[in-house]
This record gives structure tokens, C-alpha cells and sequence, in this order.
């Protein structure tokens, strides 16, 4: 499983690096806190997955990283992608470890 951490996102962020992030979360729970990102809810990720890019990598985020790691893992054996990375822990790592001050309750 392709996977990254929190810290490893922050230091992309930081570093100015390429990357998409997507939130797989509903419409609902990307209105109680946010750390960026293109919102493609899981259910419509298959259908919009022209919207992915193929050169960069791809951040899947989710609440807890279950989400994430099932479109990562269906995308790549599915539809050939090879750029998809999964953010470990999702907003809740991010939450605990990068920023406290996202709270999604």
C-alpha cells in the first residue's frame, strides 16, 4: 500500500512540491474542518477520475486513512494509476500531529 504520513505531506506543503489532494470525505464533514484539496466524495471518485492527475502524486485523504487506502487500492489495480499515495491517519493524524487547531466535532 502506497501510503504517506502527515509529516510527509507537511513537508511537501512546505517544500513547494507538486502534488493533488483530494478529500474523499462528504460535502458534510468537509464543512467541519479542511486541510485543502480538490472534494471528490468516495462514492463519486470512479466517475471522476479523469480529474486525477497521472504525473504528480496523488494524496488521497479521508477522516482516519479507511477511505483512502480503498480508492488508492481500487484506482491503481482497477485503472492503472501508479501516482496514488494514501495519507495515513487522514485529517485526524493531520489534526493530531501537524495542526491541532483542525478540529472535525
Amino acid at each position: 500500500m502506497n501510503e504517506i504520513s502527515v509529516q510527509e505531506l507537511k513537508r511537501m506543503r512546505e517544500g513547494n512540491l507538486p502534488f493533488q489532494l483530494i478529500d474523499l470525505r462528504e460535502p458534510y464533514e468537509a464543512e467541519r474542518c479542511s486541510i485543502g484539496g480538490t472534494l471528490i466524495p468516495m462514492g463519486d471518485i470512479l466517475e471522476r477520475s479523469n480529474e486525477l492527475r497521472r504525473d504528480i502524486p496523488v494524496v488521497m485523504h479521508c477522516k482516519s486513512g479507511n477511505r483512502g487506502a480503498a480508492v488508492v487500492q481500487a484506482l491503481s489495480s482497477r485503472y492503472g494509476f501508479t501516482n496514488l499515495v494514501n495519507l495515513k491517519g487522514g485529517i485526524e493524524a493531520w489534526s493530531a500531529d501537524v495542526d491541532p487547531a483542525i478540529s472535525c466535532e
